[in-house]
């Protein structure tokens, strides 16, 4: 049974970091892609960005860009969203979710952390 258990939340001002933590557990993760996506209030849940568990290339949505970084560590099955010059609008609930690399959808989500960002 896999796991994903996000971290790190909290409420922050404009410009400041934060990071976040997603543990994984449950299987071998080399052929799983890690995303990171949010959802905030009275929108979608959008995408952030990805990670390949395998080679650590990563991708990221446009708004994100430059300010964001995903990371993992394969010995301790945990990923990292390192948030930079956080904006009013990053204000969400940040979800953790794992597919293998050959599938479209994410099969595996975690319980989601939430990132309050004060202007």
């Amino acid at each position: 049974q896999v796991q994903l258990v996000e971290s790190g939340g909290g409420l922050v001002q404009a410009g400041d970091s934060l990071r976040l933590s997603c543990a994984a557990s449950g299987r071998t993760f080399g052929s799983y892609i890690m995303g990171w996506f949010r959802q905030a209030p009275g929108k979608e849940r959008e995408f952030v960005g990805a990670i390949s568990w395998s080679d650590g290339t990563s991708n990221y949505a446009d708004s994100v860009k430059g300010r964001f970084t995903i990371s993992r560590d394969s010995a301790k099955n945990t990923v990292w969203l390192q948030m930079n010059s956080l904006k009013s609008e990053d204000t969400a609930v940040y979800y953790c979710a794992a597919k293998r690399v050959f599938e479209r959808q994410y099969d595996y989500w975690g319980q989601g952390t939430q990132v309050t960002v004060s202007s």
